[in-house]
C-alpha cells in the first residue's frame, strides 16, 4: 500500500528497472509514472524508444534480449517498456494493435513505428533516427 501513494506523489516510483537488472530500459508500471516520463520526453530531441509488449506474448519475450542489448549499445536514447496489459489506455493512446510494438518518439510525437519482433528494421531505424 505504501508503493500505491508513493506513486501518487512521485509519478517516478512506478518505474523500475526490469528483473534482470538492466540498466537502461525503465519499465513503466503507472499511468501517472508514464506521464511524468512522457512530459519529460516531449520537448526533446533526444530518441524514446517504447516496447509496448505483453508477459504472454512469444515473440515479445523472444525479442527482449535484443532490445535490453540495443539499450546498453545506444546510450544516448532513451528505452522504455510498457506492458500492454497494465497500461491498456497507454497503449489505446498510441493505438497499439499488435505485439510487441515499438514506438520511436522525438520531440513530443511518433516519428516511426515497427510492429513485430524484427530486430534488425529496430536497430536501422533507431541508427536512423538517434541524435
Amino acid at each position: 500500500m505504501g508503493s500505491f501513494f508513493s506513486s501518487l506523489f512521485d509519478p517516478a516510483a512506478g518505474a523500475t528497472a526490469p528483473e534482470e537488472g538492466d540498466s537502461n530500459v525503465v519499465a513503466i508500471h503507472s499511468k501517472e509514472s508514464w506521464n511524468g516520463h512522457w512530459a519529460a520526453h516531449k520537448d526533446s530531441n533526444k530518441l524514446l524508444v517504447v516496447d509496448f509488449s505483453a508477459k504472454w506474448c512469444g515473440p515479445c519475450r523472444l525479442i527482449e534480449p535484443a532490445f535490453r542489448a540495443l539499450a546498453a549499445r545506444f546510450t544516448d536514447v532513451s528505452f522504455v517498456k510498457i506492458d500492454v496489459d497494465e497500461l491498456s489506455a497507454v497503449a489505446q493512446e498510441w493505438k497499439v494493435q499488435a505485439m510487441p510494438t515499438f514506438v520511436l518518439m522525438k520531440a513530443g510525437r511518433e516519428v516511426s513505428r515497427v510492429v513485430g519482433a524484427d530486430q534488425a528494421q529496430l536497430e536501422r531505424k533507431i541508427q536512423q533516427l538517434r541524435p
